[in-house]
């Protein structure tokens, strides 16, 4: 049975470039988004990647669960306020704008961080 469009997981990539002094801030809120979006049934398990670009600029790759999901979490409360407190840290900048990309193979400094285990949600809300 063929998957709707709208149930396949996105990998998405994102970059957020830290305001002044704001760079731990910014680490802290990236350490948490998975695990976050992941509680909500938002997030598959897939562990993201991070990285950082030459200016500072730090990139995530994560897989949203779906379309759908994606779409859910402009209207989740707890998702709203944790891209609020991004906001407060970092611009959110198209990935054209990190200079690694204009090459053919984008070089990032890879950055580790230990990811807080996220409760899984509720069976009916789960991802996989």
């Amino acid at each position: 049975m063929a998957r709707s469009p709208t149930s396949i997981p996105r990998m998405v990539i994102v970059a957020y470039r830290p305001k002044t002094e704001r760079e731990n801030v910014l680490l802290a809120e990236v350490r948490d988004h998975h695990p976050l979006l992941r509680s909500e049934g938002l997030a598959t398990d897939r562990e993201p990647f991070i990285m950082r670009a030459s200016d500072g600029t730090i990139v995530e790759v994560f897989e949203w669960a779906s379309v759908a999901a994606m779409q859910e979490a402009h209207g989740n409360p707890r998702v709203l306020a944790m891209w609020d407190r991004f906001a407060a840290c970092c611009d959110f900048v198209p990935l054209s704008a990190v200079a690694e990309t204009a090459s053919m193979f984008a070089e990032f400094e890879p950055l580790e961080i230990a990811f807080p285990r996220a409760p899984d949600p509720p069976p009916s809300q789960r991802a996989e």
